[in-house]
C-alpha cells in the first residue's frame, strides 16, 4: 500500500499550511474594518449603514448554510453507515 498521499496530507496538517482564513475571520475582519470608518459626509455614512446591515445578514445566512451543511454530513454519515451493512 503506498502511504506516500496520506503522508503528504498529515504533514501539511501537522505544518499547517492546509489552513486558510474561514469566513468567520472574513466577516470579522470586514466589521472592524467598517466600524473603524468615519465618513464625513451624509451619503459615505449611510452607504456605511448599509454595509452593516448587509454584514449581518451575511452572518445570519453563512449561520444557516453552516447548519444546513452540518446536517447533510450527519445524513450522508448515516447513509454510508448503512450501505456498509
Amino acid at each position: 500500500m503506498n502511504y506516500s498521499k496520506l503522508n503528504f496530507i498529515t504533514r501539511r496538517f501537522l505544518l499547517g499550511e492546509d489552513k486558510s482564513p474561514s469566513v468567520h475571520s472574513y466577516i470579522q475582519a470586514l466589521g472592524e474594518t467598517l466600524s473603524k470608518l468615519n465618513p464625513k459626509t451624509q451619503t459615505g455614512q449611510r452607504r456605511v449603514e448599509i454595509a452593516k446591515s448587509q454584514l449581518k445578514e451575511i452572518k445570519r445566512r453563512t449561520k444557516k448554510l453552516e447548519e444546513q451543511v452540518r446536517v447533510l454530513e450527519e445524513q450522508v454519515k448515516v447513509l454510508e453507515e448503512s450501505k456498509q451493512k
